[in-house]
């Protein structure tokens, strides 16, 4: 093509709201019925072909353990070597399309979602992870939209970002692909995260094996077949779900690997690090790793805060998707002169939540995610009833007989450095510390060394002075930063995601800074006139 084809201005994916009477949130649970009724049997796609393996792990709803929605067959390490194998037939087509062809394939799969698929990719979000209808749509409809589309007009950017000339030379820089293939590993609680650690390397022009979370699996296989109607050739992303060794250890053991992007755990991020640290040698070249791990995020309140911004930045920060992001509140420094008010204020929206099936459209919270993450908050439940140095506020209880449902809990604290206070829980628990007025500079100081992370975090002030105070104090304490707002709901194109000390690389999903990762620049340089004589004019005679 003779043209610069510019890529349309992406526009954030409007929400749909569902309201009741509405044609959308009929045609929703018309999907959701269906859905139900369905016994969905997902392979692995290893070079455009669909893998049954045999072995398989079942697909449930976390509100409705018995429920049993499909089936996921694993991989093992014969379908990982395949599936590498299949990234490498496919690298030298896809890493040589033109990048226009490339992003046409997203931006299509982008109206796709938001058109006939936007259904299917909610519902099964709903009942495989069990999000309510609206914490669903920002997420599987609109968030994915948005990384499909402003990725494309990203990608464009960091193309146009070119040197300069001098006379007679021309400078140029190429952004060419990975030699290799991108492993991505993707999270239980954004379906719109594994779509994007799949695509976005993809989108550079890399092939990719996607490991999905066997409680995603659904929603993300999902995604997948909308790349694939959409035009992504056989071979680019190889979706591969399995148990964590069985994937891991034929990816690492792989001379091709390029790259790693990631989403989960502290302890898993930093164990994969390890393993190819150890076999650097081994690999075609050093693999870039993108990982974004979680995070222990605060609200801290100053004195002159507004109480019901307060309490609903709270509730809904805390709360909304059962605390299961990693942006999501922990922790509350709230200062002794508000306390009485914001202690009212807290248990009369907690007593006003609703919580069960995301089929019924009234709730506020649905179930966690499975037996594990059930039992992971239940102790420290456990430990906030045992522990002399906590009261519970609200909540405190737990019941996994139908679905794993965990009550919102608030739980004061009066050591700011206790269990509930540092660590990550993944689920719907605030710890509130209650500080003395005169000792702001000191709980900031604690606020920023407490925990180990520093992915999100929210101040609350009226005060511009002490806005600029509390920022500065917090600088490093957060990648994403909010005042006088919730620390969760980063936007694509707005509020690039990421996060630094324990929480990762900070690579900022949804920004060129992420896709500029993917990416391997060769500078070219092209004289027209080339010099014909080695010598330079000060050799000349005096």
């Amino acid at each position: 093509m003779n043209g610069i084809a510019p890529i349309p201005t992406p526009v954030n994916e409007p929400f749909r709201q569902y309201a009741p009477g509405s044609a959308e949130r009929a045609s929703l649970k018309a999907r959701l019925d269906q859905m139900m009724k369905e016994t969905a049997d997902v392979p692995a796609v290893i070079g455009g072909q669909e893998v049954r393996t045999g072995d398989t792990l079942d697909i449930i709803c976390p509100h409705d353990h018995q429920h049993v929605l499909g089936k996921s067959h694993q991989v093992g390490e014969a379908e990982v070597g395949q599936a590498v194998a299949a990234a490498g037939d496919a690298w030298h087509d896809w890493s040589q399309m033109s990048w226009e062809s490339r992003a046409a394939v997203f931006l299509k799969a982008a109206d796709l979602l938001a058109g006939p698929w936007r259904d299917t990719v909610n519902a099964a979000t709903m009942l495989g992870q069990s999000k309510n209808a609206f914490q669903s749509e920002i997420d599987a409809a609109a968030e994915m939209c948005d990384f499909w589309r402003f990725n494309a007009a990203y990608m464009q950017q960091i193309y146009g970002d070119q040197p300069g000339s001098a006379p007679g030379i021309w400078d140029y820089v190429e952004y060419r692909a990975l030699e290799g293939f991108v492993f991505a590993v993707a999270p239980f609680n954004f379906t719109s995260i594994g779509g994007n650690l799949s695509s976005a390397p993809a989108l550079m022009g890399n092939t990719v094996l996607w490991k999905p979370a066997s409680t995603a699996v659904l929603s993300n296989y999902y995604l997948l077949q909308i790349l694939i109607e959409a035009g992504l050739p056989a071979g680019v992303v190889n979706f591969v779900p399995g148990r964590g060794a069985q994937v891991g250890n034929p990816v690492f053991a792989s001379k091709s690997l390029a790259g790693l992007h990631f989403t989960g755990s502290t302890a898993t991020f930093q164990f994969m690090w390890q393993e190819m640290s150890q076999r650097l040698e081994h690999y075609g070249s050093y693999p870039r790793i993108v990982g974004e791990t979680g995070g222990k995020d605060f609200v801290f309140a100053h004195p002159s805060a507004d109480p019901a911004a307060l309490t609903t930045a709270l509730i809904r920060g805390s709360f909304e998707y059962q605390g299961q992001k990693c942006s999501a509140a922990s922790r509350a420094y709230i200062p002794k002169s508000l306390w009485g008010e914001m202690k009212e204020r807290l248990t009369a929206a907690v007593d006003a939540i609703d919580m069960g099936s995301p089929l019924d459209f009234r709730n506020f919270m649905c179930a966690v995610i499975d037996k594990a993450s059930f039992d992971n908050i239940s102790d420290y439940l456990a430990d906030a009833r045992s522990g002399s140095e906590y009261e519970i506020i609200t909540g405190g209880n737990a019941d996994d007989s139908v679905g794993y449902f965990v009550e919102p809990t608030i739980v004061q604290t009066t050591d700011p450095r206790s269990r509930l206070a540092c660590e990550e829980i993944f689920g719907p628990v605030l710890t509130i510390y209650v500080y003395d007025d005169d000792k702001l500079d000191e709980t900031l100081e604690i606020c920023d060394t407490a925990s180990p992370y520093a992915l999100t975090g929210a101040i609350f002030a009226q005060d511009r002075g002490e806005i600029v105070r509390l920022s500065n104090a917090l600088r490093h304490a957060a990648g994403n930063f909010y005042i006088n707002d919730k620390p969760t709901g980063a936007v694509v194109g707005q509020q690039p995601f990421g996060g630094s000390r324990a929480s990762g690389t900070n690579d900022k999903a949804g920004s060129p800074q992420n896709l500029l990762r993917w990416t391997s620049v060769r500078t070219v340089k092209e004289t027209f006139v080339a010099p014909t004589d080695f010598r330079y004019p000060h050799m000349d005679a005096e």
